[in-house]
């Protein structure tokens, strides 16, 4: 009934209902029951039945049987429908009729493996009743060393993940010889999370595992759990490289679900501006968890979580009436209200894991590390802040709530973006549309060295042997004799290279990372892990690091040692980081013209340098301060898709007015202008104090953007008021590319860059994180010396975020044209008069400058597609 009354009280709230944009009510579905298979091992039977289970769901029984007859099952349902008894009562089976099986239960994450330890467990005693025992253990980082023999000699179900298995256990495959030659199963459970660059390093481990299974004389089987996806066959089959059987009728019952689709509403409609997601959605969490029912909240990132935990727990505190709150209600508010995300150590998380499912927590706020199917009790209802940029991700995390034949509520708060507000504007691409397809590619050749070297280590290579599937096995092989990695003797390769190679090479990263480190009264405390790419981003020095609700202030970033030092700070800001990417085209691999564009896919040098970071107020969003940052850039050789803007296009749009992406000419007067700004600011940085260096000089900057005031050559003298003194500062070039980055004007680049990079995903069905953007204006390639050297022209470049690619920048190649319709149409259906984060981005708060972005946006798609 608790439900039934929040839910009354949302539909009878017209402010919130003027702001929903669908209200789907999903109904339940009765339970398809399916008998015991007669097959299954007695002591199976009767455990289960002393568990109240006397039948099967349909797709439980037909998994079994499909594991009994020796295939490889792929089972997809939907969360919480009882996808563990598939892969457990085969492997159960087994484990009685052959005492010596082994089993290698992989899970992508170490919380979910703890998680599955205690349903073992269960099913240890329950046949230790029947008179019959297994022997069950995890083995993964957290595991003491002193256990682990005993382990490797002694467990018949293993419980690991796929790291682990890379570093951990292959590399020292002759310390489990019984456990290998008797291998008979392995599972992947969430299978759909095994995508991408870390599918595709699983696939190669997976690849590694089979190879030494086969040295041992092992051939076992697979059982494979997903989330609905487009292609899970497809995407077992490139793992397994084995034929699959897909198992996808649910036979689980499913209790009623109220699906909310909400956009925060507008508080400036000129500019399309909306309230922030992560106000309303801790508005509507804290109305649930107020209301007596237990929820989880996800944000996009660990900052909108951390953000979303400090906001609810203040809401919660401040209310006066908590009698129906649910749990302890003379409880803290921080131990009711909690958050989870990576970084957080085991023992905090499996602390949280427990008070949800006791109902003790009555608030969790999340990332998606608690998307995958971790038993967390009988949660009522989800509230999604931001769509996470999947349909699959989407529906797992509103699986979250609901895990029982009661009724539940999953709220999607999209924010002011355009995947979002596309989503909101489309409902039925949630509810209608097929999920996103999982794509990987392990013959990724950077990867297959990688792997290759990995398993060169662990046996040597005979003379024609395949690794999997790929066709570049002997090259990579030949590539390594040259490298003196390999060395063949009598028609086999040796491993002659340094030990250990398992042990550069990470499966989710570069494999560095930094630790966070607390200065308490209590000493030194290591509150969280980040890998060392993202640490200049958002553990720099300044930085605002929260953690379970306090802020930490970063006080030193110690690269070379991997270290973070923060200390406690009472804050009313947080911090968010300025970067500048800048690409390079090492190799065009297409290209062809397309109306009035080139488009082109290829290879790409792409770096990513922090510059500076802004403090924000809480609440009200307000930039405090801009503080500058020097550390080394990011260097990323991958693939990607361009859209260059051809001359003829440039002078077409140029001679309509329509063309503000390049500025050559600040006037006649600019020199001059130049040199006194250099002299009245001394030579000197005005943001960070610097001297000019020797052989180069600093930048002038204008205040207000020179763009803004029209000017035209020989039309007007607009210049004159551009390169006032006053309008100019004298600044290095870092602090330059800082200040352009906050206060640039908007073009229709920009525009485009912002359309076509929110829309690739949904074609490629790929995360947004998977891609990054980057704009090339048409700017003198010697600006600083005032030549007239040949342009570059200008292009919108998006790339993949993964070294080498996995193949999305062909696809997107092969899309040009439908991405760049979908872009015109979004922006101009779009109703916001001038653009606005839904369509184009947001627009400079400057009115010369803020009326322009969608009309040269819509004039700059329009122009690249004549003739298309």
């Amino acid at each position: 009934m608790t439900l039934a009354r929040v839910l009354s009280g949302f539909r009878s709230d017209p402010q919130f209902m003027a702001n929903v944009a669908a209200w789907q009510t999903v109904h339940g579905q009765p339970a398809a029951y399916v008998p015991l298979p007669e097959r299954l091992h007695p002591s199976i039977r009767a455990a289960l039945r002393s568990r109240g289970i006397e039948q099967l769901y349909l797709h439980q029984g037909i998994a079994v049987e499909a594991a009994l007859d020796g295939r490889n099952p792929v089972v997809v349902t939907p969360t919480a429908s009882g996808k563990t008894l598939c892969y457990n009562l085969p492997i159960l089976h087994a484990s009685l009729l052959e005492p010596e099986a082994r089993t290698l239960y992989l899970f992508p994450t170490k919380a979910l493996a703890q998680d599955q330890l205690a349903e073992l467990h269960a099913w240890r005693s329950a046949l230790a009743e029947q008179g019959a025992g297994i022997s069950v253990a995890t083995y993964d980082g957290d595991t003491p060393s002193a256990q682990r023999a005993r382990i490797r000699q002694e467990a018949r179900l293993l419980l690991t993940n796929p790291d682990m298995l890379h570093m951990g256990i292959l590399p020292y495959h002759t310390n489990w010889e019984p456990f290998f030659a008797r291998l008979r199963y392995v599972v992947l459970d969430e299978l759909h999370s095994y995508r991408g660059v870390f599918g595709s390093h699983v696939a190669n481990v997976l690849r590694r595992l089979q190879r030494v299974c086969a040295f041992y004389g092992s051939r076992p089987q697979f059982i494979c759990t997903s989330a609905t996806i487009a292609n899970p066959a497809e995407l077992a089959g490139r793992l397994i490289e084995q034929p699959v059987t897909l198992i996808d009728e649910n036979g689980a019952p499913r209790g009623e679900k109220h699906i909310i689709l909400y956009s925060p509403p507008i508080y400036d409609a000129e500019r399309g501006l909306r309230q922030s997601s992560v106000l309303a959605a801790q508005d509507l969490a804290a109305r649930c968890v107020l209301g007596g029912v237990q929820t989880i909240v996800f944000g996009r990132s660990r900052l909108v979580t951390e953000l979303l935990l400090t906001y609810l727990r203040e809401r919660v505190g401040r209310a006066a009436d908590r009698t129906e709150l649910g749990g302890d209600a003379r409880m803290p508010v921080a131990q009711m209200i909690r958050g989870y995300r990576g970084g957080y150590l085991p023992g905090e998380r499996r602390s949280i894991e427990a008070g949800l499912r006791s109902g003790a927590v009555r608030g969790v706020v999340a990332t998606n590390a608690l998307e995958l199917g971790i038993d967390i009790g009988q949660l009522q209802a989800a509230v999604l802040c931001g769509y996470p940029g999947s349909i699959a991700s989407a529906w797992q995390q509103m699986g979250r709530a609901g895990r029982t034949r009661e009724a539940s509520l999953a709220i999607l708060v999209a924010t002011a973006g355009a995947l979002d507000q596309y989503v909101i504007r489309h409902p039925e691409f949630l509810f209608e549309r097929s999920p996103e397809h999982a794509l990987i590619n392990p013959d990724n050749l950077m990867l297959l060295v990688d792997h290759m070297r990995c398993a060169a280590f662990e046996a040597p290579f005979e003379r024609g042997e395949p690794f999997g599937h790929s066709p570049y096995a002997a090259d990579v092989l030949s590539l390594l004799a040259e490298q003196g990695d390999v060395q063949e003797q009598n028609g086999r390769r040796f491993w002659i290279g340094a030990a250990y190679p398992a042990r550069d090479v990470g499966l989710r990263s570069s494999g560095d990372t930094v630790a966070i480190q607390a200065e308490t009264g209590e000493g030194q405390t290591v509150i969280g892990v980040i890998d060392a790419a993202s640490a200049p981003l958002l553990v720099h020095a300044g930085a605002l690091y929260l953690h379970e609700g306090q802020s930490y202030n970063v006080q030193e970033l110690d690269l070379e040692n991997g270290l973070a030092h923060v200390a406690p700070i009472e804050a009313d800001y947080y911090t968010n980081v300025v970067a500048e990417t800048q690409v390079e085209t090492l190799a065009e691999r297409q290209i062809r013209a397309a109306g009035g564009a080139i488009a082109a896919h290829g290879d790409l040098r792409v770096s990513v340098q922090a510059l500076g970071y802004r403090r924000i107020k809480r609440f009200t969003h307000e930039t405090l301060g801009v503080f500058p940052l020097d550390y080394p850039p990011r260097l990323l050789e991958t693939s990607g898709y361009w859209i260059s803007v051809p001359p003829e296009t440039q002078a077409a749009l140029e001679q309509a007015g329509s063309w503000r992406d390049s500025v050559n000419d600040y006037g006649p007067n600019w020199e001059e202008q130049r040199q006194r700004v250099r002299t009245r600011d001394g030579y000197r940085c005005t943001q960070c104090g610097a001297p000019e260096p020797p052989g180069r000089q600093h930048d002038v900057h204008h205040l207000v953007p020179f763009r803004v005031f029209g000017y035209v050559p020989g039309v007007n003298e607009a210049y004159r008021d551009a390169n006032r003194l006053s309008n100019l500062v004298l600044v290095c070039r870092t602090c330059h590319q800082r200040l352009e980055a906050a206060v640039r004007v908007r073009g229709g680049l920009d525009g485009l860059a912002y359309a076509v990079s929110n829309l690739a995903p949904l074609y490629l069905m790929c995360d947004p994180s998977d891609l990054g953007v980057h704009v090339r204006r048409a700017e003198q390639a010697a600006a600083q010396r005032n030549t007239a050297e040949s342009l570059q022209p200008p292009a919108v470049f998006i790339y993949e975020r993964a070294v080498a690619g996995l193949g999305f920048s062909a696809r997107l190649f092969e899309l040009h044209d439908t991405l760049l319709a979908a872009a015109e149409e979004m922006v101009a259906s779009c109703p916001c008069p001038y653009g606005c984060p839904a369509c184009v981005g947001p627009v400079l708060e400057n009115e010369h400058a803020f009326l322009e972005t969608k009309s040269l946006t819509l004039a700059l798609l329009r122009a690249l597609r004549k003739g298309a």
